[in-house]
């Protein structure tokens, strides 16, 4: 009989560790665990929108894949193969194309994009403004200015400055996407480049140089939810979480100035 209670014991503290840890399973696993996302990014958001999604996966259990290029690449993709489950933009451009192509029907503003002046961070040229980038002799390393939001929002800036003609004879290299800028900045192929300012965060090789306001045009961080797909409910999940205070908090540490 003690033989017997003493099993009876053993079973039952078995029973009750097994169930536990089930229960600790299931609730660490997450809402969404065992679901997967796929999210279209501008590269120049990297940083920020990585750290968005795993934050997102710790508290949703899902798992988010990451396509990075630059925007009227990503546009040209989903125009073809009609996948990805969100899409964040460099610029409201960006959404405005989506929109117009069919991709969403709405969409969300997360955080300020501001142009930005990089320079190597010794700053050999000597560069400080916008005319400065527009002196003769001086290497400047610019975006796509079809192809990508840095690009086509410095052409705009230029020509609101009056230097777009200036700056184009200095133009050494224009890149497919902003990290590439900086990249090259970083390694000194280039005097000067235009960039977004969160770009500068955590780099010491490179040193960014703000451009004042009324010479600069802001953009603003679009998200949404495409309309093709697959999971409609952790698209807008992995979204409201993007747009929520913890999101924003994430782009704020990132160097971003977020909107209220």
């Amino acid at each position: 009989m003690k033989k017997f209670a003493m099993l009876l014991m053993i079973l039952s503290v078995m029973v009750f560790v097994v169930a536990g840890c089930a229960n600790n399973t299931k609730d660490n696993g997450g809402e969404y665990a065992g679901q997967t996302l796929l999210v279209n990014s501008g590269a120049g958001l990297n940083k920020a929108v990585d750290a968005v999604a795993k934050a997102f996966e710790e508290q949703s259990g899902a798992t988010v894949n990451m396509n990075y290029a630059g925007c009227a690449q990503l546009l040209g993709q989903m125009e073809i193969n009609q996948t990805g489950d969100v899409f964040v933009g460099g610029s409201l451009q960006d959404m405005d194309t989506a929109m117009e192509k069919g991709f969403t029907t709405e969409y969300f503003e997360v955080a300020y994009h501001i142009p930005a002046i990089a320079v190597p961070a010794a700053n050999p040229a000597n560069v400080a403004s916008l005319a400065d980038m527009a002196k003769p002799g001086v290497k400047l390393i610019l975006g796509d200015k079809e192809a990508n939001a840095i690009g086509k929002k410095g052409q705009k800036i230029f020509e609101k400055n009056g230097l777009a003609q200036a700056i184009e004879a200095n133009v050494v290299a224009r890149d497919a996407t902003v990290n590439e800028i900086v990249t090259q900045i970083a390694m000194g192929q280039g005097d000067a480049g235009l960039v977004w300012s969160d770009n500068g965060f955590e780099n010491d090789d490179i040193k960014i140089i703000e451009i004042p306001e009324d010479q600069n045009l802001i953009e603003k961080v679009p998200v949404c939810v495409l309309k093709f797909t697959t999971n409609q409910e952790l698209a807008q999940a992995f979204v409201d979480f993007m747009v929520s205070d913890a999101g924003k908090t994430i782009f704020a540490d990132h160097g971003f100035k977020i909107i209220e």
